[in-house]
Parts: structure tokens; sequence; C-alpha cells
């Protein structure tokens, strides 16, 4: 298969799913608010507050992945799509759920590995290798 097509298949999912999260989180999706504040003990106000920035910075990654992928996005977008999908039995939700949710971080790190890992700091900030 053409590994061009696999890594716009991979760019199109990984921004649909942070930009997905992001417009809920700027909607102040109240499991998020509520669990925000059994995490980190900040007032529902605070944490609506949190939230609504997760949400913006979730879309800067989504426009990110999908215009111009750069790889220390995508080692952020595995490592904060592992962190929310391991919320959910943190706080009591379940694990299922969290296994449900593995392809919210395996999909920018498949992405990030078809690329090549970047050998330099430069490479970690600049245009992903196609």
């Amino acid at each position: 298969m053409n590994s061009k097509l696999v890594q716009w298949i991979l760019r199109i999912g990984v921004a649909g799913e942070f930009f997905g999260h992001g417009m809920l989180a700027i909607g102040g999706k109240p499991d998020w608010i509520k669990w925000m504040t059994q995490l980190i003990g900040t007032s529902p106000e605070v944490s609506a507050t949190l939230i609504w920035w997760i949400g913006a910075f979730d879309i800067a990654v989504a426009l990110i992945v999908l215009l111009r992928p750069i790889p220390i996005i995508l080692l952020w977008a595995a490592f904060w799509g592992f962190w929310t999908a391991l919320v959910r039995p943190l706080v009591g939700v379940g694990w299922y759920d969290f296994i449900e949710r593995f392809a919210n971080w395996a999909a920018p790190l498949a992405l990030l590995l078809m690329s090549g890992w970047p050998k330099s700091a430069k490479e970690w900030f600049g245009k992903l290798n196609s």
C-alpha cells in the first residue's frame, strides 16, 4: 500500500480526534470538568476554564497535524491521547474505556514512526518527513 496514503489517513484520523475532543472541551463537557476537579482538586469554575484552554490547544494540534505535521506535536498527541484515555480508570469510569481509546495514542505514534524517529532537536521541531 502507498505509504503516503496511509500517512494521510492517519493525519485525518488524528486531526479528527483532536478537533472533536477540542470542540467538546470548548463546549464544557460536564464529565471532563468533573474529572478535572476530581483529579487536581480545582473548583468546577477553574476546571471549566482549564478544559476550555485544553480544547483550544487540541484544535491547534488538529490543524497542525492536518496541515503541516511536526514530530514533536505528534509525540505530544500520542502522550496526550494516552493520558486522556488513562484518566477514565483513574476517575472510576473503568479500564474498558481506557482500552477502547488505544487509537487515540496509537495513531499519532504510528504516524510519527512511519516518518522516522527524529535524530536531532531540529528534526523534532521541523516538518514531518514524508
